[in-house]
């Protein structure tokens, strides 16, 4: 334990040198512009910006590109609250409750929530996983088929459970996902599935072009609508930001968010789009 509190005083003095806090910055700022844009995720983003950090001393390099990738990773709320787009996989589900306080005139507010829960987040996860990886790794790596399928059963059968609409309905809508989702080649023995013999389904259907389809092309549909008749909200500057109220509301779910967020990111393949809708829907 003094050892690895010593490699973390070591890397806070590092890490909070001026010239290496600027290419923080500077990560954040270029990572937050690309996550917007959908479709370009944190691994694309840091693929295409990879050339930026060449001439820089391997820890601003790290730096920055940790920062680019933090960056990227809040990004896509910005387009999921504003506009119902999300930038990227993991902000599916912000367009739900970010994009309805936004037709509320509190998008300011959901972006303040979202940028700090993803701070909390991101911080309590680095934290927690520097003092106690080697037991929570053991733990993670028993997860087989079985205990994958009963966290997504799991998840699933919150869905339904919270669902305001009919219960056919959603389950109907999660049959329906399921069977997308089996589209393209069997990890297990390498088949093409429900590809009808087009190589480009291969990989299966993207998250992304499908929550563009349901959300963004919608929403881009009924704009230019005569039907759709919206008041123009024009909040002060103060009003941009969370009252007490709201950081009663949202201090639970980011606290609960943090420590599933955590766990189901501990399980090797799930990514981020897996610990997003299990811990929304719990």
């Amino acid at each position: 334990m003094e050892a690895t509190l010593d490699s973390l005083l070591l890397g806070f003095s590092v890490a909070f040198q001026p010239g290496v806090l600027l290419y923080a910055f500077l990560g954040c700022v270029v990572g937050t512009l690309v996550g917007m844009l959908p479709g370009i995720g944190p691994l694309a983003g840091i693929s295409i910006l990879l050339p930026v950090t060449f001439g820089l001393d391997a820890t601003k390099a790290i730096v920055m590109l940790a920062g680019i990738y933090y960056g990227s990773q809040y990004g896509g709320s910005t387009t999921s609250i504003l506009m119902r787009i999300p930038g990227e996989a993991s902000s599916v589900m912000t367009c739900i409750d970010g994009y309805a306080m936004a037709q509320r005139g509190r998008a300011g507010a959901a972006l303040c929530i979202a940028a700090v829960g993803s701070w909390i987040a991101g911080t309590f996860g680095v934290i927690v996983l520097t003092i106690v990886a080697p037991p929570l790794a053991t733990i993670a790596l028993r997860f087989g088929p079985p205990e994958y399928t009963a966290l997504l059963v799991l998840g699933l059968i919150f869905l339904a459970y919270m669902s305001s609409s009919s219960l056919i309905r959603t389950l109907l809508m999660a049959c329906l996902g399921i069977m997308l989702g089996m589209i393209g080649i069997d990890n297990m023995t390498g088949h093409f599935r429900y590809s009808f013999d087009l190589p480009e389904l291969g990989d299966g259907i993207g998250i992304v072009p499908v929550a563009v389809g349901l959300f963004g092309l919608g929403e881009i549909l009924s704009t230019p609508s005569h039907k759709v008749t919206g008041e123009v909200i024009s909040p002060k500057l103060r009003e941009l930001l969370p009252n007490r109220q709201e950081w009663r509301e949202s201090a639970w779910p980011i606290a609960r968010g943090s420590v599933l967020g955590f766990i189901l990111g501990l399980l090797p393949g799930g990514g981020a789009m897996m610990p997003t809708n299990d811990t929304v829907s719990s």
